[in-house]
């Protein structure tokens, strides 16, 4: 199997490779303070190789509070969606959370959470117009933003296969107990740091509409299977009644400059 995770705290970084070859990729790189245990599983996973490339969905600082500490041992490329790149270049900070959505103890905490200017030049890039994905051909990334306006989730048409970052995930972000957990149960992504909820539905469906047979989400446990794909469908076709939260601060306008941070919808 060359798709595996590791958790980290509260957070998933992916691995896409075969186990002891040097052409592996990681996906996202967790909370700040993690980057020698992902080196330490990297290693133990492929050897003393470094990755060909860091693959972000998002740069939250739960995907991203690693990455400097990984590129002062790995001299790599970096790669997220054009639209995401003011974020990870110190041009512009995240919108700031909304505490008033979601209930649970993270919520409270989320506005604690950095939300930037982020900076990670030079080793920082787009990602390539077409939706391929540099080093593996067989895999496609896909723009779902509403959780962040360059979000992205990679794809595998040939198993189905599916990394999704937070446009979805399998545990309830917003309970510090469910967290730790970790029953698998499909929500949508994390309330008080989703800033546009009519992007984050369009995104949910669009992953839906695939019919992936395996999810990997930044958050909770993988999920495969009938179950998984009925709980998706299901998701997508209530995204309103299940993930919407009710009220808030970005509930019926997306982050802008008056209500929140810099913020600019580029769906697809």
């Amino acid at each position: 199997m060359d798709l595996a995770y590791k958790r980290m705290s509260v957070v998933n970084v992916v691995f896409l490779g075969i186990p002891g070859q040097p052409d592996w990729i990681l996906i996202d790189t967790g909370i700040p303070g993690g980057a020698k245990a992902i080196v330490a599983a990297a290693e133990d996973r492929f050897g003393a190789h470094p990755p060909l490339a860091i693959l972000l969905t998002h740069g939250h600082v739960d995907h991203t509070g690693s990455l400097a500490g990984l590129l002062e041992h790995w001299k790599v490329p970096v790669f997220a969606h054009a639209a995401e790149l003011p974020y990870l270049t110190g041009e512009a900070a995240y919108p700031a959370a909304d505490a008033t959505v979601g209930g649970g103890l993270f919520t409270l905490l989320a506005p604690l959470l950095s939300s930037g200017p982020f900076d990670f030049r030079p080793q920082v890039q787009a990602l390539p117009e077409d939706g391929s994905v540099p080093f593996r051909p067989d895999w496609k990334w896909i723009h779902t933003p509403g959780h962040t306006p360059g979000h992205v989730s990679f794809w595998r048409e040939n198993d189905r296969s599916m990394v999704v970052g937070d446009a979805f995930i399998t545990t309830r972000q917003e309970s510090i107990y469910a967290i730790m957990v970790q029953s698998p149960e499909m929500h949508g992504p994390p309330q008080p740091l989703t800033p546009d909820w009519e992007d984050a539905a369009k995104s949910v469906r669009r992953l839906a509409a695939l019919e992936p047979e395996m999810v990997v989400c930044g958050h909770g446990r993988a999920m495969r299977g009938r179950g998984m794909q009925d709980a998706l469908q299901k998701l997508a076709g209530e995204f309103e009644s299940i993930a919407r939260p009710t009220s808030g601060r970005y509930l019926l306008e997306p982050a802008n400059a008056a209500n929140g941070k810099a913020y600019v919808r580029k769906s697809e």
